[in-house]
């Protein structure tokens, strides 16, 4: 599997939240030069701020160098100030102790704001990427996707990344430097102490070392399964409904709090093991120092060494103690900026499996003429779900598409708009093959009801009108009338503007169904997909919506898939589709003279009906209906 680099989509074919936890263990164990290679990614997004990198590293240089100047301060009053005895040198020392310090406090106060302005800057930057790069991939990458997995990489891992530059690099750099100019101070001092607070490098590094290779696994780990918890709770939030009607509320606190634990657990373990890391930091350290004074105190009182340079190097020792205090921390957001990294990554790495050809052509002036030619379709997984399908849509011809659940209506009725590409064969709109269309043309041209309606949180005007980017009032109170929603949205106390809650919760199945195919129609498609449209509705709201689709779909090509054949049954064109394969095709009145698939449904749904109402008809128990309204007023009354 590619982590880094780019991540072809068809070569992984699996979920990424088991991705995370499938490819755990392999990502512990990667190389340094692996590693090096995301965190020089990660410096990567330091591009597009170059002026505020650049004043927060003055600003730490300058920190860094005001508080290295106070310890030689120090040692030239003992030397030079209190030998002499001259009150004038003691309070110009004072003074410019005093002054380095009021400069070194302002430096670090640019430092603390431009480092996390940057970190900000960088966060907002990751987030819009993010977000941009997930709405450009395809339909495939989120059938496998995980709502809270994303969630949990959009925030969690966003955060850990923007912590990385003030909590880990910037203190990161502010050590180095420290540690450098210290070393290079003290051998000018005295090379005997300096050899002596040297020996804690080595130690130092050795902790830093061990306790990095255990963090970053168990901060990885933890990201991991704050997505899965992000996951579970979204489920359950979400389901709610479903939930509470089957008195599952324990059984889903539990599974919350069981994960919930589990996440806990892990995080406590990498607190526990980062505790435990900066006091032994800090023990070796005040153990040097006990060294430096023992060490130098004796050279002080054999005279091979000043009391004021015992007390700078004593100092400077000390000035070591401040970035060692944090190297716990550092280490820590080092880890947890690898692996936030690792998971973004992978996410922009990941390639659309849609995407426009180079050379891709404007779909305008369309006049809706579908065909499906030779089409053979298999999703990620390989699993033929189509077969040779050839369709022949005329423009302005309504094609119905009926069979048994996964017989593939709605995996054909989606290659339309190319939400997936064909395995073999084509698709073309008006003889151009969809795949040489820009994609954003095509579906403009395409108006979709799909069975599953999704509605924004937002009011029924904006939801009406999300299609279209341009749109009068006057326009979608049409589109409404023309659904049969608009006295329903009138008998409402806000109208137009009552806001639909998420997921359209407040709204009724059929409402629903009706307010997307308002907003499919203000949309003046050439080509209209209706997938099941009308499931969700009773009887009369169906006929309704059948007679104004009526007009709607009156010189546009339509595909409808229907369970209920009253609703097809005047169709140009019906498709009996079964395992994937058209296996009748024909007008309403030629497949029941076929006695195949489509006369036995109708056996079963609509002949006994009709009959029925064929035998009331004829023995006139309906009263004799006439006018140029005489066909719907027989519909309302059957």
């Amino acid at each position: 599997m590619k982590l880094y680099g780019s991540v072809d989509r068809k070569e992984l074919h699996v979920n990424p939240s088991k991705t995370d936890t499938g490819t755990a263990p392999s990502l512990y164990a990667q190389t340094w030069q692996e590693n090096l290679r995301i965190y020089m990614r990660v410096l990567g997004l330091l591009k597009p701020h170059p002026w505020v990198t650049f004043g927060t590293l003055i600003c730490a240089a300058l920190a860094t160098g005001f508080s290295l100047l106070v310890p030689w301060l120090i040692a030239w009053v003992i030397d030079v100030g209190v030998r002499s005895g001259q009150i004038t040198d003691l309070l110009i020392a004072a003074g410019a102790i005093l002054v380095a310090s009021i400069l070194r406090g302002l430096s670090a106060y640019g430092q603390g704001y431009l480092s996390q302005a940057l970190s900000s800057l960088i966060a907002y930057d990751l987030r819009n990427q993010m977000y941009d790069h997930v709405q450009r991939l395809s339909f495939a990458f989120h059938d496998e996707s995980e709502t809270g997995q994303l969630m949990s990489r959009m925030t969690a891992d966003i955060e850990a990344v923007r912590n990385f530059f003030p909590q880990g690099l910037t203190r990161g750099l502010i050590a180095i430097v420290t540690f450098a100019s210290v070393t290079i101070i003290l051998l000018t001092m005295d090379v005997y102490l300096a050899l002596v607070t040297f020996i804690s490098v080595p130690v130092l590094i050795f902790l830093a070392i061990q306790v990095s290779r255990r963090l970053r696994p168990m901060w990885f780990r933890s990201q991991v399964e704050m997505g899965a918890l992000s996951t579970i709770m979204q489920e359950s939030l979400s389901g709610v409904r479903v939930v509470k009607s089957f008195a599952r509320e324990d059984f889903e606190i539990k599974k919350f709090g069981n994960k919930n634990l589990e996440v806990r657990g892990i995080n406590m373990s990498a607190m526990r093991l980062q505790a435990w890391n900066q006091p032994l930091m800090v023990l070796v350290l005040n153990i040097i120092t006990v060294l430096v004074i023992w060490i130098g105190g004796v050279a002080v009182a054999g005279g091979n060494l000043s009391l004021g340079t015992l007390a700078a190097v004593t100092q400077y020792v000390l000035v070591l103690a401040t970035p060692v205090r944090t190297f716990g921390f550092m280490i820590n957001w080092f880890a947890r900026g690898l692996s936030g990294g690792m998971r973004l990554f992978e996410i922009l790495d990941t390639k659309p499996l849609i995407t426009d050809a180079p050379d891709a052509r404007e779909l305008s002036d369309s006049q809706g003429h579908v065909r499906y030619e030779h089409v053979s379709f298999a999703y990620g997984n390989g699993i033929p779900v189509l077969h040779d399908i050839e369709i022949d849509a005329q423009p302005g011809k309504v094609i119905a598409l009926l069979g048994p659940t996964g017989s593939g209506k709605s995996s054909l009725l989606h290659l339309l708009p190319r939400f997936y590409d064909v395995t073999s064969g084509r698709v073309t709109v008006d003889g151009q093959d969809v795949r040489d269309l820009k994609q954003a043309s095509l579906r403009h041209n395409i108006g979709l009801v799909l069975q599953d309606v999704f509605l924004f949180n937002a009011t029924i005007r904006e939801n009406i009108a999300y299609g279209v980017q341009k749109t009068t009032d006057d326009e979608v109170i049409a589109a409404a009338k023309v659904a049969r929603l608009h006295d329903f949205i009138m008998s409402l106390p806000e109208g137009y503007d009552t806001w639909v809650g998420e997921r359209g919760v407040t709204l009724s199945g059929g409402q629903k169904q009706r307010l997307a195919i308002a907003r499919t129609l203000l949309l003046n498609p050439r080509v209209l997909v209706l997938d099941d449209s009308t499931s969700s509705v009773d009887m009369e709201t169906e006929y309704l919506i059948q007679q104004a689709l009526e007009a709607v779909m009156r010189g546009r090509t339509t595909f409808v898939v229907a369970s209920r054949l009253r609703t097809i049954k005047n169709a140009d064109q019906i498709l009996v589709l079964e395992h994937g394969r058209i296996v009748e095709r024909g007008t309403h009145a030629t497949l029941i003279k076929q006695n195949g698939p489509y006369s036995r449904l109708y056996d079963l749904q609509l002949r006994e009906q009709e009959e029925f109402e064929e035998q009331m008809l004829n023995s006139q128990e309906l009263p004799a209906i006439e006018g140029d309204d005489a066909e719907e007023k027989r519909e309302v009354m059957r």
